[in-house]
């Protein structure tokens, strides 16, 4: 269980960060530790996948792509890049996992990534050097290079008959000396006992001598193993538009274009040349043409007029503008201010008719300055003054008046909202 709690919290902190990068919104990360058998020789190799959500239209990048597979893989012990399967949401396959086993199509894909980076390097390289002299934006240039990526293994064995040393020398010499007598004819007077001592005997004699003498030489070797794994190139096609020159016609205010000159034409080519490598052997082809660029420029310069019942386009602005402000200032009166007023009006009718109760009631308590009655008298402990209020039927105590104001100032925000709901009650 910890095991695998384990590489579940690896996979989720990986899908955490590839979620980090710009194009991609979500990932999910799977990974496959395999278990080592007992008494096994050969250990299985780890494996991943990777699922990514992107997010828009974008797409990754080659780039990115080897980013991610080395970021899993230095994150997983003894996992290889090459063994990281990339998925994105819409199930192309984006990395293809055992690449090992296919190494033409691996070989051929590298090839064609080779084929267009320089392409696009050597476009960047005339577009920079050409901007320097007549602006940016002024020039687009497309390269198509035709490459040889062949991979070439190439073994020699050179030796050099004039690097020669002596290895080892033997000499054999010999010498033989031989004598010989001559023979005897047979006769009668050889067989006789005087014979031998008496005759003469010819002899011959010959001396042979031999010398041999055998040198071995080292002769030098030189071993040159060639391995061609960059690509060559066979042909350039290079092409390169660039725009003119363009000026304000100060009498009519309209933009003239104007073609560049044939001789400022030829020297940019020159520097096209340069800039690739030109090689006139191999057949390469550089074409250097001036051509208007469609743009802004391009657009008629005349504005579209605009009339209506005599009015110009300005005109029919400033009216527009007037007619927005007045229905905005309309609107104002309508739901603003007239709800004021009506509030407003209402409100002055009881007004009035507080004011001239609270006359009444004082010139009431002036002309009769003792209303206590059977209560007592207002030096009495007993009394209680009675408040007489207009449009209120009955009497109010004093006390409960008193008793009313104190609670309104110990709970003030509840008396707000039950004077309110009054004044809710009566609109």
């Amino acid at each position: 269980m910890q095991n695998i709690s384990l590489l579940r919290a690896l996979e989720g902190e990986l899908a955490r960060t590839i979620s980090t990068l710009g194009p991609v919104r979500a990932a999910r990360v799977h990974i496959v530790m395999p278990k080592r058998e007992l008494f096994s020789r050969n250990q299985q190799e780890p494996t991943a996948s990777v699922i990514l959500t992107l997010g828009g239209p974008s797409q990754l990048t080659v780039e990115q792509i080897a980013a991610i597979q080395h970021l899993t893989a230095t994150a997983v012990p003894g996992l290889q890049p090459n063994r990281i399967s990339i998925v994105d949401d819409k199930g192309k396959l984006l990395a293809r996992g055992f690449e090992g086993d296919d190494a033409a199509g691996l070989m051929a894909a590298k090839s064609e990534e080779r084929r267009r980076a320089f392409e696009s390097r050597l476009a960047q390289a005339i577009e920079h050097l050409l901007e320097k002299s007549i602006g940016y934006g002024k020039v687009h240039a497309e390269v198509t290079a035709d490459m040889d990526f062949d991979r070439i293994n190439t073994n020699e064995e050179i030796f050099n008959p004039e690097g020669q040393v002596v290895r080892s020398t033997q000499t054999v010499e010999s010498s033989t000396n031989t004598r010989e007598a001559d023979a005897q004819a047979v006769s009668v007077a050889t067989n006789l006992p005087d014979a031998a001592a008496g005759g003469d005997n010819a002899t011959s004699s010959s001396t042979e001598k031999r010398n041999e003498e055998t040198v071995n030489f080292e002769i030098s070797k030189r071993v040159v193993n060639h391995i061609r794994e960059s690509g060559v190139v066979k042909r350039l096609s290079v092409a390169v538009l660039i725009d003119g020159t363009y000026a304000k016609n100060p009498d009519t205010g309209q933009t003239i274009y104007t073609e560049r000159d044939q001789k400022v034409m030829d020297q940019l080519a020159t520097l096209v040349r340069s800039a690739v490598g030109y090689n006139a052997d191999r057949g390469d082809t550089i074409e250097v043409v001036n051509m208007r660029f469609a743009g802004a420029d391009a657009v008629p310069e005349e504005p579209l007029e605009i009339n209506f019942f005599g009015l110009d386009k300005a005109d029919l602005i400033a009216l527009a503008r007037w007619l927005v402000l007045g229905i905005v200032a309309i609107l104002i009166l309508l739901l603003v201010v007239r709800p004021l007023l009506s509030r407003v009006l209402e409100m002055v009718p009881r007004i009035g008719a507080a004011a001239a109760a609270e006359s009444q009631m004082l010139a009431e308590q002036a002309a009769t300055p003792a209303l206590a009655g059977p209560a007592g008298t207002p030096g009495e402990p007993g009394f209680e003054e009675l408040i007489d209020i207009d449009r209120v039927e009955g009497r109010v105590r004093a006390s409960s008046v008193k008793k009313v104001g104190e609670i309104v100032e110990k709970h003030p925000e509840q008396a707000i909202a039950i004077v309110r709901a009054w004044m809710y009650q009566e609109s």
